[in-house]
């Protein structure tokens, strides 16, 4: 930081520096800048203090691609990354990630420079209302007066130390949810003056508190003692981001784990796959009377379905997300719906719910059925030469076979262990996935909180970026999603040639639509030719070009045998385009 009143010439860098420096002390480890003139302070100091060992800083080249970045290094981290933003539409473009950032609980810090007040109101370039742009989405909205003074003295750190340990604070969820933040920050000329080499500081390790910027959920509500059930009839729901508490409580409490693939809990034995098919049938479905529901449920109608009904008693274990999900009120508006912080299982299970579960279980398997076993391995080692040429064939037409939406996802699932990460996006893949792939303890994210299309790739490098940093195993994100949602967001291909390359593969199963839309209910009265210009949007984007435009390799797997071959390729930023043959 500037030492005494004389600080740089610059009041606005003087103010930037306190202000990184002391986002650093409370814990935020990133800080994702776009470029602007208005922000220059701000972005100058980010690299002055990341040269200080402070933090990390990310160059992104649009603001829109930017706030999804900080986002994913938000879900991987636990922490808030700082996003900077000059003026005017600017900042306006942080808003899809704002908002997803509001409803799925994912803290995020904006800091949008601005002009100074004689500066608004009057006409003046690329000034608008900045403080409150995101209306009800941030909690807490600070506009911050353009800093006069030359260098810091005691009382503005004081003061800087206060708001930024405010900010963080809220964005964390001290207090209420966990979400987006907004300091806008005036600055007046000189905009900047140059930070060289040991102008900044840094903060001894000492007094870096990671733990005070790190996401936690404080809904005010009790905890609830639930027993497993005299009559067994309990399921436990996990939706997007219910983590692995989903799976403990099913099993303590012997009851069928209805988990969403980004659920984080999609694994253990009392995991039923086919839970949509399930929730249908009035032998299982129908006999629930009790639903204890984590995370955020969004892939499937028959959940929301069995939580309107007035004969199930609904549990919801309040997530941090802005809203508690509560979808019998949509029905009901007297439900009596019951929101607890935590679930603590007492008593034990006895062999009816063994029976209840192994019952859920054991159909849903049935359902799933053995897939395609492939080539008999038995004939590859039999004496029958007959036997041994058939298993060849076999194995060939394998091979050879196209790829549906199935196997693409049983592929990526295959390939993704737990050191990796795996981002879906708001594609008929995860759909696909989520009635599919069976259970696996590993790493699954997706943008849930509004279900936006936007974002999918940049959210995922974000992840990537903080993934790389926090351990040393060579992990890989990867993105599966289809291919309205990679041209939704080409921009996060776009990467500063100064920056560093991360490890991702983005997996584009390539339909030439949105085939998510074939199943509207409205499709079946439609002419066929509104659907498909209207809803499906079909699109012939030549992938190849586009991508290895913006600088990244290109992988064709137009059969089984090329998609496993490429998924193991060691490329760093790759796209895989998958033609999808259903």
């Amino acid at each position: 930081m500037a030492d005494g009143p004389a600080g740089s010439g610059s009041p606005a860098t003087d103010f930037a520096v306190a202000l990184l420096t002391e986002l650093a002390r409370a814990g935020v480890t990133d800080v994702v800048v776009s470029p602007g003139s208005r922000s220059q302070a701000l972005a100058l100091a980010a690299v002055a203090v990341e040269r200080a060992g402070g933090i990390s800083v990310h160059v992104r080249l649009d603001e829109r691609t930017a706030g999804f970045f900080a986002l994913g290094l938000a879900v991987e981290s636990g922490r808030p990354a700082a996003v900077v933003t000059t003026s005017g539409t600017a900042v306006a473009n942080l808003h899809p990630a704002v908002l997803e950032a509001h409803h799925s609980g994912v803290p995020m810090i904006v800091v949008s420079a601005d002009r100074p007040d004689e500066l608004r109101g009057i006409g003046s370039n690329q000034t608008t209302v900045q403080p409150g742009l995101f209306g009800p989405a941030v909690a807490v909205v600070r506009d911050v007066e353009a800093p006069t003074a030359h260098g810091v003295d005691a009382d503005t750190a004081a003061t800087v130390r206060e708001l930024v340990r405010e900010v963080v604070a809220a964005a964390a969820g001290h207090t209420g949810q966990p979400g987006p933040v907004q300091l806008n920050v005036a600055f007046r000329e000189p905009l900047s003056a140059g930070l060289g080499e040991g102008t900044v500081q840094p903060v001894p390790d000492d007094e870096v508190d990671l733990a005070f910027a790190t996401r936690r959920v404080h809904s005010g509500l009790p905890a609830v003692d639930l027993a497993p059930d005299d009559e067994p009839a309990t399921v436990v729901i996990a939706g997007h981001d219910a983590g692995a508490d989903a799976e403990r409580i099913a099993w303590e409490l012997g009851a069928p784990l209805l988990a969403e693939v980004s659920s984080g809990a999609r694994f253990g034995r009392n995991l039923v796959v086919t839970y949509r098919e399930l929730l249908r049938d009035p032998d299982f479905g129908g006999a629930v009377r009790r639903a204890v529901v984590l995370g955020h449920p969004t892939l499937s109608r028959e959940v929301p379905a069995l939580l309107q009904r007035a004969d199930v008693e609904t549990i919801v274990v309040r997530g941090p997300g802005a809203d508690p999900y509560d979808p019998a009120r949509a029905s009901r508006p007297d439900a009596a719906t019951t929101f607890v912080s935590d679930v603590r299982v007492t008593g034990r299970t006895r062999p009816e719910h063994r029976a209840w579960v192994g019952r859920w279980v054991a159909t849903s398997r049935a359902l799933l059925g053995g897939g395609d076993a492939g080539p008999d391995l038995d004939a590859k080692r039999s004496g029958d030469r007959a036997e041994r040429n058939k298993f060849l064939r076999d194995e060939v037409a394998l091979r050879r076979r196209a790829v549906d939406r199935t196997m693409l996802a049983d592929a990526v699932w295959g390939a993704t262990w737990p050191h990796d990460r795996l981002v879906l996006g708001a594609s008929q893949i995860i759909r696909v996935a989520d009635g599919h792939v069976a259970g696996k303890a590993i790493r699954v994210h997706a943008n849930r909180g509004l279900a936006g299309i936007d974002g999918t790739i940049s959210t995922a490098l974000g992840i990537a970026a903080a993934l790389e940093r926090s351990t040393a195993s060579v992990g890989t994100t990867r993105v599966l999603l289809g291919d309205l949602t990679l041209l939704h967001d080409l921009g996060a291909l776009v990467t500063g040639t100064e920056e560093h390359p991360h490890r991702v593969q983005v997996i584009v199963g390539n339909d030439g639509g949105g085939a998510i839309f074939r199943g509207l209910e409205v499709a079946a009265t439609t002419p066929e030719a509104d659907m498909r210009r209207m809803m499906t949007t079909p699109q012939h984007v030549h992938v190849e070009p586009v991508v290895t435009g913006l600088g990244w390799e290109y992988r064709r797997a137009a059969t089984w045998g090329d998609l496993e071959r490429v998924l193991t390729d060691p490329a760093e930023r790759v796209v895989i385009e998958v033609p999808l043959a259903d």
